[in-house]
C-alpha cells in the first residue's frame, strides 16, 4: 500500500528493474540491501543477481504481500527485515554489501548520510531519485553540489547511470528520477 506522505513511487515492471540492476555493478557473489522493498518488482530481480539480498521492509502487510510473492517464486535467497532501514545498524553487517534500492523520496537524503556515517559503508550503491537531488550529489562545475554532495565524493565516485520515465512508475511522480550510482574509492 502506497503511503502518499513518503512520496513513494513503485517501479512497474520487473523487465525494467532487471534493466536497472545491469547498469549497476551487482554479481553474483553480493550480498545487496534493498531498502523499501514494497512488494518485490525489484527484490525479485536482486535475487537473479545477487548472492543474498536483504530486504527492507517496515510495514507488516506490505512485508506479507512481499512473502507470498517470493514464496510463489520460489526466491529463497531473500530476507525480509521488517524494520524502518534507518534505525537498522549498518555495522552489524559483517562483510562487504552493496544497496540497489527505489526509496521514498523523502528520505534519500537520510539514507545517503546513514551511509556516510557507518563505519561498514556499501561498496557501491544505486539509488532512485529525483534527479535534482542526484545532481546535488555530483562532482561537477555544470551543478551545483550540495553539503551532502561535497561529503559523499569524498568517498565516492558518483555518476546518474540511467534517466527514467514518468510513465516507469505507480503513481508517476510529478518530477524527473534516475538511477543514481556511487561507488567506494580505492584507498
Amino acid at each position: 500500500m502506497r503511503n502518499h506522505l513518503l512520496s513513494q513511487h513503485f517501479l512497474r515492471s520487473p523487465r525494467l528493474a532487471l534493466v536497472l540492476i545491469g547498469h549497476s555493478n551487482i554479481r553474483k557473489r553480493d550480498l545487496v540491501i534493498e531498502i523499501g522493498a514494497g512488494s518485490g518488482v525489484i527484490t525479485s530481480a536482486l535475487s537473479k543477481r545477487a548472492r543474498k539480498v536483504l530486504a527492507f521492509e517496515p510495514d507488516s502487510l506490505t512485508a506479507k504481500k512481499l512473502r507470498e510473492n517470493l514464496k510463489k517464486r520460489r526466491i529463497e535467497n531473500v530476507e525480509i527485515i521488517e524494520q524502518d532501514f534507518l534505525e537498522f545498524n549498518l555495522d552489524s553487517i559483517e562483510e562487504e554489501y552493496k544497496v540497489f534500492s527505489n526509496p521514498p523520496f523523502s528520505i534519500s537524503s537520510k539514507i545517503v548520510h546513514k551511509f556516510l556515517e557507518a563505519k561498514n559503508r556499501p561498496k557501491s550503491f544505486y539509488l532512485i531519485l529525483q534527479k535534482q537531488f542526484a545532481l546535488k550529489l555530483l562532482n561537477t562545475d555544470r551543478h551545483y553540489t550540495s553539503q551532502l554532495g561535497l561529503e559523499l565524493i569524498k568517498n565516492y565516485q558518483t555518476k546518474i547511470k540511467y534517466p527514467l520515465n514518468r510513465e516507469d512508475f505507480t503513481p508517476p511522480p510529478a518530477v524527473p528520477t534516475v538511477l543514481f550510482e556511487a561507488k567506494l574509492l580505492a584507498l
